[in-house]
Protein backbone atom coordinates (compact mmCIF):
# COMPACT_ATOMS: atom_id res chain seq x y z
CA UNK A 1 0.00 0.00 0.00
CA UNK A 2 2.86 2.38 0.80
CA UNK A 3 4.42 1.61 -2.58
CA UNK A 4 1.10 2.27 -4.35
CA UNK A 5 0.69 5.55 -2.46
CA UNK A 6 4.10 6.85 -3.56
CA UNK A 7 3.37 5.65 -7.10
CA UNK A 8 -0.01 7.35 -7.48
CA UNK A 9 0.35 10.33 -5.10
CA UNK A 10 1.81 12.68 -7.77
CA UNK A 11 -1.07 11.81 -10.10
CA UNK A 12 -3.69 12.43 -7.40
CA UNK A 13 -2.07 15.71 -6.38
CA UNK A 14 -1.95 16.93 -9.99
CA UNK A 15 -5.68 16.22 -10.33
CA UNK A 16 -6.60 17.94 -7.05
CA UNK A 17 -4.42 21.05 -7.33
CA UNK A 18 -6.56 22.74 -10.04
CA UNK A 19 -9.28 22.95 -7.40
CA UNK A 20 -7.10 25.56 -5.70
CA UNK A 21 -8.22 28.07 -8.34
CA UNK A 22 -11.85 27.28 -7.57
CA UNK A 23 -11.11 27.63 -3.85
CA UNK A 24 -9.65 31.11 -4.36
CA UNK A 25 -12.65 32.09 -6.50
CA UNK A 26 -15.03 31.09 -3.71
CA UNK A 27 -12.81 32.86 -1.18
CA UNK A 28 -13.22 35.98 -3.32
CA UNK A 29 -16.99 35.51 -3.23
CA UNK A 30 -16.92 35.17 0.57
CA UNK A 31 -14.92 38.42 0.82
CA UNK A 32 -17.55 40.20 -1.28
CA UNK A 33 -20.42 38.88 0.85
CA UNK A 34 -18.68 39.91 4.08
CA UNK A 35 -18.01 43.33 2.61
CA UNK A 36 -21.62 43.66 1.52
CA UNK A 37 -22.89 42.89 5.06
CA UNK A 38 -21.07 45.94 6.40
CA UNK A 39 -23.78 48.23 5.10
CA UNK A 40 -27.38 48.17 3.90
CA UNK A 41 -28.35 46.84 0.48
CA UNK A 42 -28.84 50.25 -1.16
CA UNK A 43 -25.41 51.53 -0.20
CA UNK A 44 -23.77 48.20 -1.01
CA UNK A 45 -24.40 48.67 -4.71
CA UNK A 46 -22.76 52.10 -4.93
CA UNK A 47 -19.57 52.14 -6.98
CA UNK A 48 -17.47 53.63 -4.21
CA UNK A 49 -18.45 50.82 -1.88
CA UNK A 50 -17.54 48.03 -4.29
CA UNK A 51 -14.24 49.67 -5.16
CA UNK A 52 -12.92 48.70 -1.73
CA UNK A 53 -14.18 45.13 -2.13
CA UNK A 54 -12.62 44.84 -5.57
CA UNK A 55 -9.25 45.95 -4.24
CA UNK A 56 -9.41 43.35 -1.45
CA UNK A 57 -10.10 40.58 -3.96
CA UNK A 58 -7.45 41.95 -6.34
CA UNK A 59 -4.89 41.92 -3.53
CA UNK A 60 -5.69 38.25 -2.87
CA UNK A 61 -5.15 37.30 -6.53
CA UNK A 62 -2.06 39.47 -6.92
CA UNK A 63 -0.47 37.83 -3.90
CA UNK A 64 -1.33 34.38 -5.16
CA UNK A 65 0.10 35.16 -8.60
CA UNK A 66 3.39 36.41 -7.21
CA UNK A 67 3.84 33.53 -4.78
CA UNK A 68 2.57 30.64 -6.89
CA UNK A 69 3.61 31.66 -10.41
CA UNK A 70 6.15 34.47 -9.93
CA UNK A 71 3.71 36.47 -12.05
CA UNK A 72 4.91 39.48 -14.07
CA UNK A 73 3.27 41.90 -16.53
CA UNK A 74 5.21 43.37 -19.45
CA UNK A 75 3.84 46.13 -21.68
CA UNK A 76 1.50 47.74 -19.17
CA UNK A 77 2.17 51.04 -20.95
CA UNK A 78 0.20 49.68 -23.93
CA UNK A 79 -3.01 49.84 -21.89
CA UNK A 80 -4.57 53.22 -22.78
CA UNK A 81 -6.37 55.55 -20.41
CA UNK A 82 -9.44 55.32 -22.62
CA UNK A 83 -11.47 52.36 -23.93
CA UNK A 84 -9.83 49.40 -25.66
CA UNK A 85 -10.57 45.78 -26.54
CA UNK A 86 -8.06 43.26 -25.11
CA UNK A 87 -7.83 40.01 -27.10
CA UNK A 88 -6.04 37.07 -25.48
CA UNK A 89 -5.15 33.39 -25.78
CA UNK A 90 -7.29 31.25 -23.44
CA UNK A 91 -5.38 28.78 -21.27
CA UNK A 92 -7.04 25.74 -19.72
CA UNK A 93 -8.21 28.18 -17.05
CA UNK A 94 -8.14 31.99 -17.30
CA UNK A 95 -5.99 32.31 -14.18
CA UNK A 96 -3.58 34.59 -16.03
CA UNK A 97 -6.46 36.94 -16.80
CA UNK A 98 -7.38 37.02 -13.11
CA UNK A 99 -3.80 38.06 -12.37
CA UNK A 100 -3.82 40.74 -15.07
CA UNK A 101 -7.19 42.13 -14.01
CA UNK A 102 -5.94 42.40 -10.42
CA UNK A 103 -2.71 44.12 -11.44
CA UNK A 104 -4.48 46.69 -13.62
CA UNK A 105 -7.07 47.33 -10.93
CA UNK A 106 -4.37 48.00 -8.33
CA UNK A 107 -1.89 49.88 -10.54
CA UNK A 108 -4.21 51.74 -12.92
CA UNK A 109 -7.39 51.84 -10.81
CA UNK A 110 -9.37 50.42 -13.73
CA UNK A 111 -11.69 47.46 -14.12
CA UNK A 112 -11.47 45.17 -17.14
CA UNK A 113 -14.92 44.04 -18.24
CA UNK A 114 -14.71 40.52 -19.63
CA UNK A 115 -16.90 38.21 -21.72
CA UNK A 116 -17.48 34.79 -20.16
CA UNK A 117 -19.06 31.59 -21.46
CA UNK A 118 -22.68 30.97 -20.58
CA UNK A 119 -21.89 28.09 -18.17
CA UNK A 120 -20.05 30.51 -15.84
CA UNK A 121 -23.32 32.29 -15.11
CA UNK A 122 -24.89 29.04 -13.89
CA UNK A 123 -22.12 28.21 -11.41
CA UNK A 124 -23.50 28.21 -7.86
CA UNK A 125 -22.67 31.28 -5.81
CA UNK A 126 -20.98 33.18 -8.65
CA UNK A 127 -23.63 35.85 -9.28
CA UNK A 128 -22.24 38.46 -6.88
CA UNK A 129 -18.68 37.99 -8.16
CA UNK A 130 -19.81 38.34 -11.78
CA UNK A 131 -21.85 41.45 -11.00
CA UNK A 132 -19.13 43.21 -9.01
CA UNK A 133 -16.46 42.57 -11.66
CA UNK A 134 -18.73 43.41 -14.62
CA UNK A 135 -18.59 40.04 -16.38
CA UNK A 136 -20.67 40.07 -19.57
CA UNK A 137 -22.62 37.41 -21.46
CA UNK A 138 -21.04 38.63 -24.68
CA UNK A 139 -23.73 40.06 -26.95
CA UNK A 140 -22.35 42.62 -29.38
CA UNK A 141 -24.71 45.27 -28.03
CA UNK A 142 -23.50 45.05 -24.42
CA UNK A 143 -19.86 44.83 -25.49
CA UNK A 144 -20.17 47.96 -27.64
CA UNK A 145 -21.97 49.74 -24.81
CA UNK A 146 -19.19 48.88 -22.34
CA UNK A 147 -16.54 50.24 -24.71
CA UNK A 148 -18.49 53.40 -25.58
CA UNK A 149 -18.74 54.07 -21.86
CA UNK A 150 -14.94 54.32 -21.79
CA UNK A 151 -14.17 50.89 -20.32
CA UNK A 152 -11.60 48.22 -21.03
CA UNK A 153 -13.11 45.00 -22.36
CA UNK A 154 -11.40 41.59 -22.68
CA UNK A 155 -12.42 38.74 -25.00
CA UNK A 156 -10.78 35.39 -25.69
CA UNK A 157 -12.06 34.58 -29.21
CA UNK A 158 -11.08 30.92 -28.79
CA UNK A 159 -13.30 30.61 -25.74
CA UNK A 160 -13.90 27.25 -24.09
CA UNK A 161 -12.80 25.27 -27.16
CA UNK A 162 -9.37 26.88 -27.05
CA UNK A 163 -9.18 26.42 -23.28
CA UNK A 164 -9.94 22.72 -23.39
CA UNK A 165 -8.67 21.53 -26.76
CA UNK A 166 -5.56 23.60 -27.49
CA UNK A 167 -2.30 22.07 -26.31
CA UNK A 168 1.37 22.72 -25.57
CA UNK A 169 1.81 23.99 -29.15
CA UNK A 170 -0.42 26.97 -28.25
CA UNK A 171 -2.55 26.70 -31.37
CA UNK A 172 -5.26 29.36 -31.61
CA UNK A 173 -8.71 27.85 -32.08
CA UNK A 174 -10.68 30.84 -33.30
CA UNK A 175 -12.41 29.35 -36.31
CA UNK A 176 -13.96 32.15 -38.36
CA UNK A 177 -14.95 34.28 -35.38
CA UNK A 178 -14.95 37.96 -36.18
CA UNK A 179 -17.68 39.33 -33.91
CA UNK A 180 -15.08 40.79 -31.56
CA UNK A 181 -13.56 42.70 -34.48
CA UNK A 182 -16.96 44.09 -35.44
CA UNK A 183 -17.38 45.26 -31.84
CA UNK A 184 -14.04 47.10 -31.98
CA UNK A 185 -14.99 48.73 -35.31
CA UNK A 186 -18.41 49.88 -34.15
CA UNK A 187 -17.05 51.17 -30.82
CA UNK A 188 -14.10 52.81 -32.65
CA UNK A 189 -11.51 51.47 -30.23
CA UNK A 190 -8.07 49.86 -30.61
CA UNK A 191 -7.47 46.15 -30.16
CA UNK A 192 -4.70 45.16 -27.75
CA UNK A 193 -3.24 41.63 -28.11
CA UNK A 194 -2.23 39.76 -24.97
CA UNK A 195 -0.52 36.45 -24.23
CA UNK A 196 0.76 34.81 -21.05
CA UNK A 197 3.93 32.74 -21.24
CA UNK A 198 3.55 29.17 -19.86
CA UNK A 199 -0.17 29.52 -19.16
CA UNK A 200 -0.72 26.10 -20.77
CA UNK A 201 2.00 24.55 -18.62
CA UNK A 202 0.38 25.78 -15.42
CA UNK A 203 -2.83 23.82 -15.88
CA UNK A 204 -3.40 21.29 -18.64
CA UNK A 205 -6.49 19.50 -19.89
CA UNK A 206 -7.20 16.03 -21.21
CA UNK A 207 -8.88 17.54 -24.26
CA UNK A 208 -6.81 15.41 -26.63
CA UNK A 209 -9.00 12.44 -25.73
CA UNK A 210 -11.67 12.32 -28.43
CA UNK A 211 -14.47 11.33 -26.06
CA UNK A 212 -14.27 14.67 -24.23
CA UNK A 213 -14.48 16.65 -27.49
CA UNK A 214 -17.57 14.67 -28.49
CA UNK A 215 -19.18 15.26 -25.09
CA UNK A 216 -18.45 18.99 -25.25
CA UNK A 217 -19.91 19.40 -28.73
CA UNK A 218 -23.03 17.51 -27.62
CA UNK A 219 -23.58 19.00 -24.15
CA UNK A 220 -21.75 22.36 -24.50
CA UNK A 221 -20.37 21.87 -20.99
CA UNK A 222 -16.65 21.97 -20.04
CA UNK A 223 -16.46 18.51 -18.51
CA UNK A 224 -12.88 17.85 -19.62
CA UNK A 225 -10.68 16.90 -16.62
CA UNK A 226 -7.87 19.33 -15.73
CA UNK A 227 -4.60 18.53 -14.04
CA UNK A 228 -1.53 20.34 -12.84
CA UNK A 229 -1.69 23.84 -11.37
CA UNK A 230 2.09 23.64 -11.35
CA UNK A 231 3.92 26.71 -9.95
CA UNK A 232 5.42 27.58 -13.34
CA UNK A 233 6.72 31.01 -14.27
CA UNK A 234 4.05 33.19 -15.86
CA UNK A 235 4.64 36.45 -17.69
CA UNK A 236 1.84 38.33 -19.40
CA UNK A 237 2.89 40.27 -22.49
CA UNK A 238 0.66 43.11 -23.67
CA UNK A 239 1.36 43.87 -27.30
CA UNK A 240 1.21 47.08 -29.32
CA UNK A 241 -2.32 48.34 -29.97
CA UNK A 242 -3.95 47.79 -33.36
CA UNK A 243 -5.48 51.24 -33.92
CA UNK A 244 -9.05 51.84 -35.06
CA UNK A 245 -9.29 51.99 -38.84
CA UNK A 246 -12.66 52.94 -40.38
CA UNK A 247 -11.62 51.43 -43.72
CA UNK A 248 -10.95 47.89 -42.50
CA UNK A 249 -13.46 45.03 -42.54
CA UNK A 250 -14.24 42.86 -39.53
CA UNK A 251 -12.67 39.84 -41.22
CA UNK A 252 -9.47 41.75 -41.94
CA UNK A 253 -9.28 43.14 -38.41
CA UNK A 254 -9.89 39.70 -36.91
CA UNK A 255 -7.00 38.33 -38.97
CA UNK A 256 -4.73 41.19 -37.84
CA UNK A 257 -5.63 40.49 -34.20
CA UNK A 258 -4.94 36.78 -34.64
CA UNK A 259 -1.58 37.53 -36.24
CA UNK A 260 -0.71 39.87 -33.35
CA UNK A 261 -1.47 37.22 -30.71
CA UNK A 262 0.47 34.60 -32.68
CA UNK A 263 3.40 37.01 -32.85
CA UNK A 264 3.43 37.27 -29.05
CA UNK A 265 3.30 33.47 -28.77
CA UNK A 266 6.16 33.01 -31.25
CA UNK A 267 8.28 35.63 -29.49
CA UNK A 268 7.74 34.67 -25.88
CA UNK A 269 6.78 30.98 -25.77
CA UNK A 270 9.08 28.04 -26.45
CA UNK A 271 7.15 25.50 -28.50
CA UNK A 272 6.20 22.88 -27.55
CA UNK A 273 5.62 23.95 -23.98
CA UNK A 274 7.36 21.94 -21.28
CA UNK A 275 6.35 21.89 -17.62
CA UNK A 276 9.85 21.26 -16.26
CA UNK A 277 11.33 24.06 -18.35
CA UNK A 278 8.54 26.41 -17.25
CA UNK A 279 9.29 25.54 -13.62
CA UNK A 280 13.00 26.24 -14.11
CA UNK A 281 12.19 29.65 -15.58
CA UNK A 282 11.25 30.71 -12.06
CA UNK A 283 15.02 30.85 -11.47
CA UNK A 284 16.10 32.19 -14.88
CA UNK A 285 16.87 35.88 -14.31
CA UNK A 286 18.07 36.41 -17.88
CA UNK A 287 14.48 36.43 -19.17
CA UNK A 288 13.21 38.95 -16.65
CA UNK A 289 13.25 41.88 -19.05
CA UNK A 290 12.66 39.89 -22.25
Amino acid sequence: MVYLWWLFAPLLISLVLPLLILLILYSSIIILHIYKRRTDLKEAYCNDFWDGARHMVATLWTGHGRIWNGYEVHGMENIPDGPALIIFYHGATPVDFFYLLSNILIKKKRIIHVVADHFVFSMPGFKLLLDVFDVLHGSQEECIKALKNGNLLAIAPGGVREALFSDENYTLIWGKRKGFAQVAIEAKVPIIPMFTQNVREGIRSLGRLKIFRILYEYLRLPIVPLYGNFPVKMRTYIGNPIPYDPNITAAELAEKAKTAVEFLIDKHQKIPGNVFRALMERFDKSQKDD
